[in-house]
């Protein structure tokens, strides 16, 4: 989503990517973010919580006003739960069909950024 943010912002449209995974989020550096600490694949909260929605959504267009460094990933402190449990079950591997942490297979996260096509790395350094 970065990219295209940063394609629509050469376009003259004003945008800001919502994410739960900052690491990413950063190696992409979309023009600007806010982040928010939750589950992958639940950024925007638990379903059927259309209060808790609404209020993100504020927060976070507020955000675009506030942010005036591009590149800038704001921390919306909203987190999924004030214990940081679910983080291990979330993150294990442990909750795609996997019974034992020794049968993890999830790659290790590299710091360089990876790039399916050199367009894409030429894209994210401009």
């Amino acid at each position: 989503m970065g990219l295209v943010a940063r394609t629509l912002e050469e376009a003259g449209f004003p945008t800001i990517c919502l994410t739960a995974a900052r690491s990413i989020t950063e190696s992409v550096n979309p023009p600007r973010a806010a982040f928010v600490d939750m589950p992958l694949g639940y950024t925007a909260g638990r379903p059927h919580e259309p209060e808790f929605q609404r209020d993100l959504l504020r927060q976070v267009f507020a955000a675009v006003e506030k942010i005036d460094t591009p590149g800038s990933i704001v921390d919306l402190g909203i987190a999924w739960s004030d214990d940081d449990s679910w983080k291990e079950k979330a993150t294990s591997g442990l909750n795609n069909g996997v019974n034992s942490a020794k049968g993890d297979s999830r790659q290790p996260r590299l710091s360089e950024p990876q790039y399916q096509y050199d367009e894409d790395k030429v894209a994210a350094e401009s």
